[in-house]
């Protein structure tokens, strides 16, 4: 509801204030006020990528000065035409107004509605705001302002009862009408760009929960994780935007549409936030009815208004809504029997032992990288493909990818290295990490720093075998303890790291610095030791003379032949479309195609 909130928003916003031109030219035809809008619009999102950053310092001058206008042409309205509007303030007329006006009255809180348009999106403004400054921009400008623009309003309309439908604009002096006018537009323009904004973030935390498909995401803020840009979902937004206001034409309809959007979003936020003050914040029950009852008799009320207006136009964010939830339903499904399928798959280490060192295949040389999501445990598609082919590589390292919460990961924090296995079964795993502003499709050399650090690693885990204590001392500059019931390690000897002194080097991920951003000194304190790393290293530059191929995993989800047709129809149509349109594996790892090895199973649900 939100996302159609974010295409609801720009197409009122800038239809109603570029609508002002009519009041002045009212020989001008509906369709160019139409056209203008559109312009805007598109120019609106076609600047989205360039994130708010630079322009972020103009938006609170703009909506400080919108603000400060309309609350000042409200007190000029009030004074000059009827101040006996402010007795409205008093709760017992909006009784007299029902008792007068009965079922029409209640039906017009539908329109009453659009008065409160823009606190729906609050939440998502968190992201960009600290919470006081909203709280203090709200209470002390926001509420104010408005109570006197739609007080003085009311006020002009009480003189001039023929001028309901464009009060606002003919209620403006005229010496100052175009400098209002354009001060309105950018202000339509910044209350746009807010939802825009808040349906980015949707987006965001849907993808991060696996339950909207893998689009690409630009973070356009070095301070900020908020500030983001999505551009599949900005062109679609703006496609959207744009087929509503040139469809509807009028302020009417899209009112009744943005009403019903904004009034569920707040039941939504509602129920949200009553979950969170019993299960997170624990508050008193007592407390948490007073907000619920109080809560939602308000927006029911506003709710069973705004349902009046249903074929009005109203039953346009429900489309939007229901369409956006069966794609974000599917794809959560079927990303989820996959990945239950991949995590309940996985190879068992004696398994793999039992091979032996050549797996029982013949070990061509070169490094085979098989890229996988599972950061433990050897995948299934690596089973399955050993299984159907007669060789595999003589060094195999299986890469995971992982992107962080953070603006940066340092190079030489980039790589944790692993080994699986003992150590003429030649298998690693390196779990590379990046940051959201970490462009890892620019990572051309890539594939040179992981055999940086996977060479380093080896050197590191042959000197931890042979090392003393003193010698684990100045290597971490602390001293480790061993455990007397630790694993022994290939040389007899128990070894340690300042990871986890309870597991072998060989066992546990150990961070490894890239050399080309640090020397690193590493000895060895016995000859047997430094041999065998000679040997190792040596085999391992071999293999990658030989060549690198990166295998990629494509689990195909299917439904069953016994399923039900909507489950067909969900994950034989559905779910693999999203899968056909989203960013394919091989783009989101930048793998070149010369060197690619596409490895692909079947899953029945």
């Amino acid at each position: 509801m939100v996302i159609g909130d974010g295409i609801l928003t720009p197409a009122i916003s800038v239809l109603s204030s570029v609508g002002g031109i009519k009041v002045v030219q009212p020989g001008m035809s509906n369709g160019v006020v139409v056209l203008i809008a559109v312009i805007i619009l598109i120019g609106l999102f076609s600047l989205q990528h360039y994130g708010t950053d630079r322009v972020g310092w103009l938006f609170a001058p703009i909506v400080l000065l919108w603000f400060l206008l309309i609350g000042g042409i409200g007190i000029f309205n009030i004074w000059k035409y009827d101040s006996s509007v402010l007795k409205a303030f008093s709760p017992l007329h909006i009784f007299y107004y029902f008792k007068r006006r009965g079922k029409e009255g209640w039906v017009s809180l539908g329109g009453i509605m659009l008065s409160i348009t823009g606190t729906e999106a609050l939440f998502a403004d968190l992201a960009h705001f600290p919470v006081s400054a909203i709280q203090i921009a709200f209470t002390m400008v926001v509420f104010p302002c408005l109570l006197l623009a739609y007080s003085g309003q009311a006020a002009y309309i009480m003189d001039n009862k023929t001028h309901v439908r464009d009060a606002f604009y003919l209620s403006i002096p005229g010496s100052i009408y175009w400098p209002v006018f354009l001060i309105a537009t950018a202000a339509a323009i910044v209350a746009s760009q807010a939802t825009i904004s808040a349906t980015f973030s949707i987006i965001k935390q849907a993808l991060a929960l696996g339950c909207f498909p893998r689009v690409k995401i630009v973070h356009t803020s070095k301070k900020f994780l908020g500030q983001i840009y999505v551009p599949d979902i900005n062109w679609i937004l703006m496609i959207l935007c744009i087929a509503v206001t040139a469809g509807f034409k009028n302020q009417s309809q899209i009112g009744n549409a943005y009403g019903t959007a904004v009034v569920i979003v707040m039941l939504v936020t509602t129920f949200l936030m009553i979950l969170i003050m019993l299960l997170v914040w624990r508050c008193h029950w007592i407390l948490v009815l007073i907000f619920t009852v109080l809560s939602l008799v308000v927006e029911f009320t506003y709710f069973s208004a705004v349902l009046v207006k249903v074929n009005q136009g109203g039953w346009v964010p429900l489309v939007i809504a229901a369409a956006f939830l069966l794609i974000m339903y599917v794809w959560h499904y079927g990303t989820v029997k996959r990945y239950q399928f991949e995590m309940h798959s996985k190879v068992s280490m004696a398994w793999i032992l039992g091979l032996g060192p050549s797996l029982g295949l013949v070990r061509v040389p070169g490094i085979g990288l098989v890229y996988t999501e599972l950061a433990s445990g050897v995948p299934h598609i690596f089973s399955h493909f050993i299984t159907n082919l007669p060789a595999t590589h003589s060094v195999v390292v299986f890469v995971c990818v992982k992107y962080l919460p953070v603006y940066t990961v340092r190079e030489e924090e980039r790589f944790l290295v692993k080994r699986i296995g003992p150590k003429n079964f030649h298998m690693f795993r390196c779990v590379a990490r990046y940051g959201y502003k970490d462009l890892h499709k620019k990572d051309d050399d890539f594939e040179n720093k992981l055999f940086d650090c996977l060479f380093l690693f080896v050197r590191l885990e042959s000197m931890m075998e042979g090392c003393s204590d003193s010698d684990e001392y100045s290597l971490y500059g602390q001293q480790t303890h061993q455990s007397g019931d630790g694993p022994i390690g290939n040389n007899g000897n128990s070894s340690s790291s300042n990871i986890d002194p309870t597991m072998s080097s060989v066992d546990s991920i150990v961070p490894v610095r890239s050399p080309l951003h640090g020397n690193s000194t590493i000895g060895s304190s016995g000859q047997a030791s430094a041999q065998t790393e000679i040997d190792e290293l040596e085999f391992l530059k071999s293999c990658r003379d030989a060549g690198v191929v990166h295998i990629l995993g494509n689990t195909v989800v299917r439904a069953r032949r016994d399923s039900k047709f909507y489950k067909k129809i969900a994950i034989d149509y559905i779910y693999a479309f999203l899968r056909k349109i989203c960013r394919e594996n091989s783009v989101i790892f930048n793998i070149p195609h010369e060197s690619l090895l596409n490895v692909g199973q079947i899953f029945f649900v």
